[in-house]
C-alpha cells in the first residue's frame, strides 16, 4: 500500500550532536577521520616509546668520553667474557628443554600423569616428584601444568611438588649443571637430592598445614584447545618459552656478569668468607635475577668467590622461587597462596641446600 511518508535511513549523530551523512562523502570523510586518529595514536605511542631511547643516547653522547675515561678496560673486557660465556654456554640447552617442553605440551594430554599417581595424597607426592624427572622444560611451563594436572582431580600437594620438581631435576638441567662444574659430578647429585627433597617436604607440608581457602583452583580447559592442530600448539609454545626464557637468560647473565666485575672483592669475603650469610645471599639473589632452570648453572658456575654449598642454594633456590614463578602462580592460584608457598618454599630450599651440601660438598 502507499504511503505518504517517506522513509529514508536515519541519520546517526555523534556525541557532539552533529549528524554524520551516510552518503559517500560522508564515508570517506569518516574514515579520514578514523585514519588521522590511528596516526595521531600511533605517534604519541611512539613518541612515548621512543623518550627513553633519546634520553639515554643523549646522556651517552654526553657523558659518553667521561664514562669511557672512567671505566678500566680489564673490567669491561672480563664483563664481556663472563657475559658472551653465559649465554653461549645456556642457549643450547635453553633451546633443547624449550623443544622438548613444547613437544609434551602439544603431543601429551595431562591426564597421563594421573594415571600413575597413588591415590593417597601422602604417597602421590613423592611419586609426583619424582615424576618431575621425566618433564624436561623450564619453571616457566611448570605452572600451568600443575594447574592442569589440579583440573584433572591430582591432589594440590602433588601438584605442587611436581611443579617444584620439574624444572630443577630433569635431564636437560641435570645435563647442564655438569657441564657448568666439569669434573664436579657431585653438584649434580647434590642439586638432584636437595631439589628432590624440597619439592617433596613442601608437598608434605601443604598436605599438613596447607588451607584450601588459600589456593584458588584454576579454572578452564583441561585438555588440548579444541580444532588446533597439535603442529600449530608447538609452534606457539616452543616460541613463548624459548624467547621468554631466553630474554631472563640475557638478563641473568647481564646482572651475573656485572656483579662479578662491579662488586669489590672485599663486599664478597663479608658474605663467601661465612657459609651462613652466603647461602641467604646467593638464595635471594636468585629470585631477583630470575634465570632460567637451564641455565642458572653456568649463572651458579660464574660465581666463583662463593662456596659450592652457596651456589647450589642458588641452583635450588632459582627454579622454585623467583620473581617471574611469584607473578604466575599469584595469577594462576591467587596472591594468598603465592605469598606463603614461596616464602616457605624459599626457607625449605636454603635448609636442605645447606643440609645436602654439608653432607657431599
Amino acid at each position: 500500500m502507499d504511503s505518504d511518508v517517506d522513509i529514508a535511513p536515519p541519520h546517526e549523530s555523534g556525541g557532539s550532536g552533529r549528524t554524520l551523512s551516510r552518503g559517500p562523502d560522508g564515508v570517506a570523510g569518516a574514515d579520514e577521520a578514523g585514519g588521522l586518529r590511528t596516526a595521531a595514536r600511533v605517534a604519541v605511542q611512539a613518541l612515548i616509546a621512543g623518550a627513553p631511547v633519546v634520553l639515554l643516547g643523549g646522556v651517552a653522547l654526553v657523558l659518553g668520553p667521561d664514562i669511557t675515561t672512567a671505566l678500566d678496560d680489564r673490567a669491561v673486557a672480563a664483563w664481556r667474557t663472563v657475559f658472551t660465556a653465559i649465554v653461549i654456554q645456556g642457549v643450547p640447552f635453553l633451546l633443547l628443554g624449550t623443544v622438548v617442553s613444547a613437544i609434551i605440551s602439544a603431543f601429551v594430554p595431562a591426564w597421563v600423569f594421573t594415571r600413575v599417581l597413588p591415590r593417597n595424597p601422602a604417597l602421590a607426592v613423592p611419586v609426583a616428584g619424582a615424576a618431575g624427572a621425566v618433564l624436561p622444560g623450564c619453571e616457566c611451563a611448570s605452572v600451568p601444568v600443575a594447574s592442569s594436572l589440579m583440573r584433572r582431580g591430582v591432589a594440590p600437594a602433588a601438584a605442587l611438588a611436581f611443579l617444584l620438581s620439574a624444572p630443577a631435576i630433569n635431564p636437560i638441567v641435570l645435563v647442564a649443571t655438569y657441564v657448568a662444574f666439569p669434573g664436579n659430578p657431585w653438584m649434580v647429585a647434590a642439586r638432584l637430592i636437595a631439589s628432590l627433597l624440597t619439592s617433596v617436604a613442601m608437598g608434605w607440608l601443604w598436605i599438613r598445614a596447607g588451607r584450601e581457602e588459600w589456593l584458588r583452583l584454576p579454572k578452564g580447559p583441561a585438555g588440548h584447545t579444541p580444532g588446533a592442530s597439535r603442529a600449530e600448539e608447538f609452534r606457539l609454545s616452543l616460541q613463548h618459552d624459548f624467547l621468554h626464557a631466553g630474554g631472563f637468560l640475557v638478563v641473568g647473565a647481564a646482572a651475573a656478569a656485572t656483579f662479578n666485575v662491579a662488586v669489590p672483592h672485599s663486599v664478597l669475603r663479608l658474605f663467601s668468607d661465612s657459609l651462613w650469610l652466603s647461602l641467604p645471599m646467593l638464595g635471594l639473589l636468585a629470585v631477583v635475577l630470575a634465570v632460567c632452570s637451564e641455565a642458572d648453572a653456568f649463572v651458579a658456575a660464574s660465581l666463583t668467590g662463593f662456596s659450592p654449598t652457596a651456589r647450589l642454594a642458588f641452583m635450588v633456590v632459582g627454579p622454585m622461587v623467583d620473581l617471574k614463578l611469584i607473578a604466575l602462580q599469584s595469577g594462576t592460584f591467587g596472591r594468598a597462596f603465592a605469598v606463603r608457598f614461596s616464602s616457605a618454599t624459599w626457607v625449605v630450599a636454603v635448609l636442605s641446600s645447606a643440609l645436602v651440601g654439608w653432607w657431599l660438598l
